[in-house]
């Protein structure tokens, strides 16, 4: 490092300095590039409204065979999302099964990778779409966390089509 420093005073190695400059400045934009873009989102998710993604979501639920479907707008009332879908599989096979084709859909349908968690157990899957977040439970543990009372409006009722 320090016989490099003496050859740029010296003007030796000026192109090593260039080529080194070079790379730095592309690596920073490569940076900026994918801070702007956001860490969940490509470029092509970044044209995709938080409503296009709903919709695609519940219509891949109710493909999948999902039961019990709620949709909670929380556009104003959280700066996590703008809407939250919760949903229920029969068994922890099919949780599985769901959150990963709402994830396979995302991806190849609207550009947008999102972050999951708790797929290999099946209990509950968390599927963080960016501006959608979606639970998907086995019934039981559905009825143990009550979600749906946490971020219901008062008064509203946390059952499914209720």
């Amino acid at each position: 490092m320090l016989s490099l420093f003496h050859a740029r005073c010296r003007g030796e190695g000026s192109a090593r300095a260039e080529k080194e400059d070079d790379v730095l400045s592309s690596t920073a934009h490569a940076a900026q590039a994918a801070h702007s873009s956001g860490p969940l989102s490509g470029p092509v998710s970044s044209r995709v409204t938080s409503e296009t993604l709903l919709s695609a979501i519940l219509e891949c639920l109710s493909d999948m065979k999902a039961e019990d479907i709620v949709q909670i707008d929380l556009r104003g009332k959280s700066s996590v999302c703008d809407y939250m879908v919760i949903c229920s599989g029969r068994s922890s096979r099919q949780v599985a099964a769901i959150a990963e084709r709402v994830e396979e859909v995302l991806k190849q349908d609207h550009g947008t990778l999102s972050r999951t968690e708790g797929k290999e157990t099946g209990d509950w899957v968390l599927i963080d779409a960016g501006d959608v977040v979606v639970h998907v439970f086995r019934p039981e543990v559905r009825d143990f966390y009550q979600l749906e009372k946490m971020w219901q409006p008062v008064g509203a009722s946390g059952k499914p089509g209720a």
